[in-house]
């Protein structure tokens, strides 16, 4: 549910939401929410000063109630 959310607030936001992926992965200290997106869109997901990431942090964790979560904008470009 939370990749599920994610994923529709990060396709909001992009010009390319063909290109974003969300990849879940449990960990033994929580789970781990990695989002992949367009080169191109990578700025617009960061934000000035981390301002976007840090928002769509807070949401991530204030949904996730009393689970650990952890967004990871993940950058492809190599």
């Amino acid at each position: 549910m939370l990749s599920t959310a994610l994923e529709h607030l990060v396709k909001g936001i992009v010009d390319h939401p063909e290109d974003v992926q969300v990849a879940a992965k449990s960990t033994t200290r929580g789970e781990i929410l990695e989002v992949r997106v367009n080169p191109e869109d990578l700025g617009r997901v960061i934000g000035r000063s981390g301002r976007t990431a840090k928002s769509l942090r807070t949401l991530v964790n204030s949904l996730a109630g009393d689970s650990r979560v952890r967004v990871d904008v993940v950058d492809t470009a190599a």
